[in-house]
């Protein structure tokens, strides 16, 4: 067994933050106002009573920006897991399907599927990470019929208490952290250096968000939006919904 410090965790996410920003303002730079407003209710526009363009433009644009970020810093905190595992309990990134950590610890084989926090899916995805489980145990004892598997959910934020779920575990939060780590402070060293050049790279940002709402108003307005400046809610509706 070795041991992460907290020297360990800086440097990693000093070196690595870096790829988090990049594809963040790669995703920006490369959002059209059309494909999001496809993806989006234009009836629940109507219902908010959201009368301007701009209203509307920020509603579809910070929604998708936010569901974006989410997914791509989930990612990140997945490899720091792995990273943070490997140098602990020398664990490695699984090639098996649905599982993104193993490792061996007192004579059991954890399989573990990372997510970002506790709700991350509806029933029909809990249900699929349960088939990964099983087929990931399958696929492991056909090698070592007495291998002892434990699938495990790991969640990098928040808390749960009841995390027996039958056939698997789920661990959230400081649990995670410090299962995957021996670390029971882990999950508090994390936070500081995730600012690294923050500030910086959020201007960067906000430059390229600004710019591109200014256009993206523009844009709504010209295409539907009526003479008078009120919106043409039947040209939005057809836009998003004719086939």
């Amino acid at each position: 067994m070795g041991k992460i410090t907290k020297k360990n965790v800086y440097q990693y996410v000093e070196r690595n933050i870096e790829r988090f920003h990049t594809q963040r303002i790669e995703n920006l730079s490369k959002l059209k106002l059309k494909n999001v407003l496809k993806k989006k209710n234009p009836y629940l526009f109507r219902a908010k009573h959201m009368m301007t363009s701009s209203q509307i433009v920020h509603s579809v644009t910070d929604a998708f920006l936010s569901s974006s970020e989410e997914g791509i810093f989930g990612g990140w905190l997945e490899e720091l897991a792995i990273y943070i595992n490997r140098k602990v309990f020398n664990g490695w990134k699984s090639g098996i399907t649905g599982i993104d950590l193993e490792f061996d610890k007192d004579s059991t084989r954890y399989i573990i599927a990372i997510k970002s926090g506790p709700n991350w899916g509806n029933s029909s995805q809990v249900k699929k990470m349960r088939s990964d489980f099983l087929s990931a145990k399958k696929t492991l004892r056909t090698s070592n019929s007495r291998l002892n598997v434990v699938a495990i959910n790991g969640c990098c934020y928040g808390r749960l208490k009841n995390v027996d779920k039958g056939d698997y575990y789920k661990y959230c939060g400081q649990m995670f952290w410090e299962f995957i780590s021996g670390d029971e402070n882990l999950y508090i060293d994390i936070i500081e250096p995730l600012g690294h050049r923050a500030k910086e790279k959020n201007e960067e940002f906000i430059d390229i968000y600004s710019r591109m709402i200014n256009k993206f108003v523009r844009d709504f307005t010209d295409e539907f939006c009526n003479n008078d400046g009120s919106i043409n809610w039947e040209s939005l509706v057809v836009f998003n919904s004719t086939r």
